[in-house]
């Protein structure tokens, strides 16, 4: 069956129909609330908290640039980090709950468990122009996980729904190469303490196309509800 462009398919006839309790959906509810939730905190994150940093420009500094050691913001960020972690992954627990059976959605749920999780032990970079040490590093490898469970929890969602979902999705994914690729050639260039004019506008752009694509699945999951398949985990 296929709603507003998403394919949402029918319930096999060896599964279970019985309604759910009420309780259940209203929880499962505020669980996928959360998805929308925790993009709007991070928005709002991204907006407020660099007011505490005059000398901070989002324009030509990265978003991490606020949780570094030394930062005034660093303490702020993290607890409202610890936040958006905690939402993340009751919004991932809330896709698997909902999934039933619906295996790539499962998977996409997961995924944003870790993710929400992972993001709480995140390590802190240092200032420019300090020496590079080993949270540095560690740092730059969370951010690079962090990527892939993001593009994994898009590849495997999009493959639960329909064709219009799934196109932008893949729209969602080429912003992702195209910004990532712009941030990716002036990173180096915060370690050298260099100018990088327009690195924060290039990194925003890719975060506000996911935590956009966030609210999209979580209305989508919402609005039409996800219904079990059969056996062979195929869509009808």
């Amino acid at each position: 069956m296929t709603t507003h462009g998403l394919a949402i398919p029918s319930p096999s006839r060896n599964t279970s129909t019985t309604p759910r309790s009420g309780g259940r959906g209203i929880g499962r509810t505020a669980l996928i609330a959360c998805g929308m939730l925790a993009s709007l905190l991070y928005a709002a994150m991204n907006v407020f908290i660099p007011m505490r940093w005059t000398e901070y420009s989002s324009a030509s500094q990265t978003i991490s640039e606020l949780s570094a050691v030394g930062a005034p913001t660093r303490t702020l960020w993290v607890v409202w980090g610890v936040v958006y972690g905690v939402l993340v992954a009751a919004f991932g627990w809330g896709i698997w709950t909902s999934a039933r059976g619906y295996r790539t959605l499962r998977v996409a749920g997961a995924l944003l468990v870790a993710m929400g999780v992972f993001s709480l032990c995140w390590p802190p970079m240092h200032l420019r122009g300090a020496p590079f040490t080993l949270t540095d590093a560690m740092h730059i490898v969370w951010a690079v996980v962090t990527l892939l469970l993001m593009l994994g929890v898009m590849g495997f969602a999009a493959a639960a729904f329909g064709r219009r979902f799934r196109l932008y999705t893949i729209a969602t994914g080429v912003v992702f190469l195209v910004f990532g690729a712009l941030t990716g050639v002036d990173a180096p260039r915060i370690a050298a303490n260099l100018p990088t004019p327009l690195i924060g506008v290039w990194e925003r752009i890719n975060v506000a196309a996911y935590m956009l694509w966030v609210v999209v699945l979580a209305i989508a999951v919402l609005r039409e509800g996800v219904h079990p398949l059969d056996a062979a985990g195929t869509s009808g």
